[in-house]
């Protein structure tokens, strides 16, 4: 990577809202941080080369605000979680007037519809793994769920 490179690198991080980037070449390693408006972004490691190796000093990092999130604590429950096998829009009914699927209380037997989960504008069903009867209900109508998030409690 040659000094002009590395030139347009910073002026890009210093106009942009990207706070750090970080390039792996065959060449070396290069990571620019922006710093506080006071200081100009520098690249915080050496850049190596062949013939004549290249080294920028650092630049004085601020201490980053420390943020705490509260631990979620885990759904504490009896019977077998119902989890999402994928990441989208979880939907309790197949349309905005039909119907839950399932409610509080309901008795289901393996293989009945409980819910729709879509993800990229693709409805998936997602069905009950075990016979048993619906004792919670953990996601909203409409709410974006995650890989493995627990979705319904069956006893």
């Amino acid at each position: 990577m040659d000094l002009r490179k590395l030139k347009t690198l910073i002026d890009l991080v210093s106009d942009s809202n990207v706070s750090e980037l970080e390039i792996t070449e065959a060449e070396g390693k290069v990571r620019i941080v922006k710093s506080t408006p006071q200081t100009a972004p520098m690249a915080m490691n050496a850049v190596q080369y062949a013939a004549a190796p290249v080294a920028a000093a650092p630049a004085p990092v601020a201490a980053a605000p420390v943020v705490e999130i509260a631990p979620v604590e885990p759904v504490a429950a009896s019977g077998h979680t119902v989890k999402s096998p994928m990441v989208g829009t979880f939907y309790r009914s197949s349309s905005p007037g039909a119907a839950s699927f399932v409610e509080m209380g309901t008795e289901v037997k393996e293989g009945d519809t409980l819910c729709i989960i879509e993800a990229m504008k693709i409805l998936n069903e997602i069905e009950a793994d075990k016979s048993g009867r619906i004792s919670k209900i953990l996601c909203e109508n409409g709410q974006a769920v995650e890989y493995g998030q627990p979705l319904f409690i069956i006893e």
